[in-house]
């Protein structure tokens, strides 16, 4: 597949005042535990709303309620959806596949999930703000899937160029610290109360 490219703009890390070190993302099994996730993340992390599993009417009612709540925190609110329905319902940015991120004419965040090298490079090409590179570790989400470890990580992370790099897969306190990393995310390691 061949992708085009994106002019790269710094515009949306612009909306945030600095790039949040923690980043919770919403899932199925942790949405009766958000409210208190995100009251418990330090002032200034990040949040991803995913929640593929509810219905339009519904997906965009939980969203409202957890961004009023995660913008009392000072919280990013990314939405892993479309530009337009970002900006629809009030997002800080987009979440989601390299080719997902453009065109860009507006100044929202872009966050590309990657998983690959070809993936990395794609997301340098579509003007990725940051990249959520995965999965570091075995993950819940993918059970019984490989995963790339700590060196291999790295290896990749090392492409990213000057984009933030996000580790997710596997996340919590301890594999942070093994990982040695600034910038992860996690749906349970951030989520269990």
């Amino acid at each position: 597949m061949r992708f085009h490219s994106c002019p790269r703009y710094s515009a949306g890390m612009a909306l945030i005042q600095s790039f949040p070190q923690l980043w919770l993302l919403s899932d199925a099994r942790n949405d009766a535990v958000l409210e208190a996730a995100l009251a418990r993340l330090p002032r200034g992390s990040g949040f991803i709303y995913r929640h593929y599993h509810l219905p339009p009417v519904e997906r965009l009612a939980r969203f409202a309620r957890l961004a009023r709540l995660a913008r009392a925190r000072g919280h990013t609110v990314v939405l892993a959806d479309s530009a337009l329905t970002a900006r629809e319902w009030g997002a800080d940015g987009i979440y989601g596949a390299p080719r997902a991120l453009c065109p860009r004419r507006d100044d929202l965040l872009r966050l590309a999930t990657v998983h690959s090298l070809a993936e990395m490079a794609a997301a340098r090409r579509m003007g990725a703000d940051a990249v959520l590179l995965s999965p570091v570790f075995a993950t819940r989400t993918h059970p019984g899937a490989g995963f790339l470890g700590p060196l291999r990580w790295r290896l990749l992370a090392g492409k990213a160029g000057a984009m933030p790099v996000i580790a997710l897969g596997g996340m919590n306190a301890r594999t942070a610290r093994r990982l040695n990393w600034p910038h992860w995310a996690a749906i349970d390691g951030l989520s269990a109360l």
